[in-house]
């Protein structure tokens, strides 16, 4: 299963949550950074759909797939100063 983390990091005068290299939006404080990535991780994990997407790879090739609602990852969210 994977796992997203969610990181608060200080961001552009204030704070923001990071996945991977993707920062948020800059919020004017820690705790708003820190509930809205708790949102974040937590939309995370609801089930969805069964659908068909189509995407492009960073190559430019297209790819279209099954993607299962129900595959959700596992997330968390890394409060450290």
């Amino acid at each position: 299963m994977t796992l997203v983390r969610y990181e608060i990091v200080q961001h552009d005068d204030g704070w923001a949550y990071k996945v991977g290299d993707v920062l948020s939006e800059t919020f004017r404080s820690h705790e708003a950074a820190l509930k809205a990535a708790r949102r974040a991780a937590a939309r995370q994990t609801i089930a969805g759909h069964t659908d068909g997407i189509v995407y492009q790879d960073r190559d430019g090739q297209w790819h279209a797939e099954l993607a299962d609602g129900h595959d959700r990852p596992s997330t968390e969210v890394i409060d450290e100063p």
